[in-house]
């Protein structure tokens, strides 16, 4: 099935043969793994893999296995149709958008897990939530094979703990972290936040600001204390109406252990609840060593 200049397919077969064909043309493959309601973020992945390989494929999946029970996976937006446009825009080849019992069979019973990186964070309050990403990951890795995958550095912990997967399996693709993209606002751009009302994102965009005074802390000062620092900002995001802050944190920005000092790049995470839309966002932390000025995002 064909969508103009897109090819859609939605079975592993299709997608295998796909990639067959490409490989015996002497192609790369890069892959952007998605669960659909796009938005200029992820069109920026597909732009920068499209960098990096000759053909390129999106995948459109809502993981049933990476959300709670009481999480929005029923509610999670599916706009196949827009999206389709979005990526034929983007310039993208082909869309996989299997359907659930194409990549979790009736009979389907394994589970990936990578430990330590999982701990804490998103894992707090989210029991399973990591097993859900890196099995999906790991099943559309090796379904198409892809020479590079790209994720946005938004989800953080998820790319951290996504490189050491490919890492310890021996997955030979290279994973690409692609910068976090901000809408004009300065909220990080992600597909929950259709959700939010109006005046929910006037009190979300606040994330942006209060984690900037955050990096400005921690870079500016000599020796900034940092739990005093994450307890003030903490309370400033509930007082500007945030309704709770499930995290915010400083680890080390490759091995994301918890830190005391700024002494080696590190990164403010967080966690923040508005009405019933949980947001995600970071920030690098340069070492104040005359480094202020050379944050990446």
């Amino acid at each position: 099935m064909t969508h103009k200049s897109i090819k859609i397919i939605r079975t592993i077969k299709e997608l295998r043969e796909a990639v067959t064909s490409w490989r015996k043309e002497g192609q790369t493959i890069g892959l952007i793994p998605t669960m659909g309601a796009l938005h200029h973020g992820h069109l920026s992945l597909v732009k920068e893999i499209k960098q990096h390989t000759s053909r390129t494929i999106a995948s459109i999946f809502v993981n049933k296995k990476q959300f709670g029970p009481n999480e929005d996976f029923d509610l999670y937006p599916r706009t196949e149709e827009e999206d389709i446009k979005k990526l034929q825009s983007a310039g993208c080849d082909l869309l996989y958008a299997p359907s659930m019992d194409e990549i979790y069979p009736t009979d389907f019973s394994s589970t990936v897990s990578v430990a330590k990186l999982t701990e804490g964070l998103c894992a707090a309050d989210r029991e399973h939530f990591f097993d859900g990403i890196t099995t999906v990951v790991t099943k559309l890795l090796l379904q198409a094979l892809p020479d590079a995958a790209i994720f946005g550095e938004k989800d953080y912990q998820q790319l951290a703990v996504i490189k050491h997967l490919v890492k310890d399996l021996d997955i030979p693709t290279k994973i690409i972290g692609a910068k976090l993209i901000r809408d004009k606002d300065g909220l990080a751009s992600s597909s929950r936040n259709r959700y939010l009302s109006t005046g929910e994102r006037v009190t979300a965009i606040k994330l942006h600001k209060i984690l900037n005074k955050i990096v400005q802390k921690c870079e500016e000062e000599d020796s900034p204390d940092l739990d005093q620092i994450l307890i003030n900002a903490k309370q400033e995001l509930l007082s500007e109406g945030f309704d709770d802050v499930k995290y915010l944190e400083i680890r080390d920005a490759e091995t994301l252990e918890t830190i005391t000092k700024i002494d080696h790049p590190a990164r403010v995470i967080t966690a923040a609840v508005v009405g019933k839309t949980r947001l995600l966002d970071n920030m690098a932390i340069i070492p104040h060593k005359g480094l202020v000025n050379k944050r990446s995002t």
